[in-house]
């Protein structure tokens, strides 16, 4: 009961965070909202992970946040410096 409410609450966050990808005027606010989507959906697959008591979904989470991680930075330098590396 507490995992699917929260599921539902995190994907109200996720609609959120997309509305401000396609709302947002600097790129820099797009940057940081992708970030958030990333980082929920992150969440997202962990709740599902404990409800399905599946760990293959927690392998996805890993895999994603790395990606993020690494995309956010290149993303940001290259908005800053005009080049990812």
């Amino acid at each position: 009961m507490i995992l699917t409410i929260a599921v539902a609450w995190m994907v109200v966050l996720l609609a959120v965070s997309a509305l401000t990808v396609l709302r947002a005027k600097q790129s820099f606010v797009r940057i940081l909202a992708l970030d958030t989507m990333t980082l929920i959906l992150i969440g997202v697959l962990v709740l599902y992970a404990a409800k399905q008591d599946e760990s293959y979904y927690l392998d996805a989470a890993l895999i994603l946040s790395l990606l993020s991680f690494i995309s956010t930075i290149a993303a940001a330098r290259f908005r800053a410096v005009g080049r990812p590396f």
